[in-house]
C-alpha cells in the first residue's frame, strides 16, 4: 500500500511534459497508493546510474536544475517542479521503480554536476531552485484523482500538441492550446543542411533534387507533420524527426539549387505535448502564478499535496 492526498488548491481551468516522450495510454481506475504507517514516510527515488536512492525533493531539485534555465522566473520554476514531481511519481510508481536521467524521461543533475555547471554562481542558483522546490513541496497534478502524465517540452511551434496528435491516444488533460509567446524562444526556429550524399546516406531510398518538389506533407491540427509521402513511400512525422534528429515535427524540406544542399526548416523544440517551458516563462513574466501556468497547459486538473505520513 502506499499513498495519501490532501488538497492544496483546486483552480479554475484557464486553458491548457522531454522529458519527454512516454506511452500515453492511461489505465482507468488506477488508484493513488497509500503509505503504510510503519513505512519510512520519505519517498525515495532510484535514479539509474546513481549509487543510492535520492529523497524525492532532492531529486526534483536536480531535475529542475537540469530541465529549465535557472534564469527563469520563480513561478515558472515552481510550475516545472510540480510537473516534474508528478512525472517522477507516476513513472516510478512512487519510488518503486527506477527512472533514467535522460531526455526520454527527465534529465537529472546531481550536486556535483550543478556545481560544475554553475561554478561561482552555484550558491545563488541553488538557493533559487531550492526555494521553488520548497514552496511547492509535495504538490502534484491529478486528473480524476490520478497522477497525470505531466509531459513538458522546451518550445512549441506556437501551439502545443495534444496527446492524440502525438500518440493517437486521447487524454482530456493534454489538449492543444495556443502558446504564441514561444516565438520569442531562442529555440523557436532552426535550419539544418545536408549535401545530397549526406542526406541519402540517412534514408533507405535515393533522393533526387526533383523529389523535393514531389514531397507531400500531411499536417495534423497543431501544424506538425503527421506523414511525409514521396511516391508510394510514407513515413510518420515522428519517424522522420528521429531519422534526421530534428528539433520538432514541424518541418519543411527544400533543395537549394544554388548550394546543392538539402535544407530542413523547423519550428519548436521538443515533442510539443503539455507545458511549454518558454511559454511558462512568458506567462510568469506577465505575473501569472505557477498554478495558473499549470492550469493553462494541463486541462481539468487539480493540484494537490501528497502526505506520506498521513496517519
Amino acid at each position: 500500500m502506499k499513498k495519501w492526498i490532501m488538497t492544496v488548491g483546486v483552480f479554475c481551468l484557464v486553458g491548457a511534459l522531454y522529458a519527454l516522450p512516454v506511452a500515453l495510454g492511461e489505465k482507468q481506475g488506477e488508484e493513488i497508493p497509500k503509505k503504510d504507517k510503519e513505512d519510512n514516510c520519505e519517498i525515495m527515488i532510484e535514479v539509474e546510474g546513481q549509487p543510492e536512492k535520492i529523497p524525492l525533493e532532492t531529486y526534483i531539485t536536480g531535475v529542475v536544475a537540469a530541465e529549465m534555465p535557472v534564469s527563469f522566473h520563480k513561478e515558472a520554476l515552481k510550475a516545472q517542479a510540480i510537473a516534474a514531481r508528478t512525472y517522477a511519481l507516476k513513472t516510478t510508481n512512487y519510488g518503486e521503480k527506477a527512472i533514467a536521467p535522460t531526455v526520454a524521461r527527465q534529465v537529472y543533475y546531481d550536486e556535483t554536476q550543478r556545481k560544475s555547471n554553475w561554478d561561482s554562481d552555484f550558491l545563488g542558483n541553488e538557493k533559487k531552485i531550492v526555494e521553488a522546490i520548497e514552496e511547492t513541496k509535495g504538490q502534484v497534478l491529478l486528473y480524476n484523482n490520478e497522477l497525470i502524465t505531466a509531459m513538458f517540452h522546451s518550445t512549441s511551434n506556437g501551439k502545443t500538441e495534444s496527446a492524440y496528435g502525438y500518440s493517437g491516444n486521447e487524454l482530456a488533460y493534454l489538449q492543444s492550446v495556443a502558446s504564441m509567446s514561444d516565438q520569442m524562444s531562442p529555440k523557436f526556429a532552426a535550419m539544418q543542411e545536408w549535401t545530397l550524399d549526406e542526406w541519402n546516406a540517412l534514408w533507405d531510398i535515393k533522393w533526387q533534387p526533383i523529389d523535393f518538389n514531389r514531397v507531400k506533407l500531411a499536417l495534423n491540427a497543431s501544424g506538425r507533420v503527421e506523414k511525409l509521402q514521396l511516391g508510394n513511400r510514407v513515413w510518420a512525422g515522428r519517424e522522420v524527426r528521429t531519422l534526421l534528429q530534428l528539433p520538432s515535427t514541424d518541418f519543411k524540406l527544400t533543395f537549394d539549387m544554388n548550394t546543392q544542399k538539402v535544407q530542413v526548416l523547423t519550428k519548436g523544440y521538443g515533442h510539443g505535448v503539455g507545458m511549454s517551458q518558454y511559454g511558462a516563462e512568458a506567462m510568469a513574466s506577465e505575473g501569472k502564478t505557477a498554478k495558473e501556468i499549470l492550469h493553462y497547459y494541463y486541462q481539468q486538473i487539480e493540484i494537490k499535496k501528497i502526505d506520506a505520513c498521513l496517519k
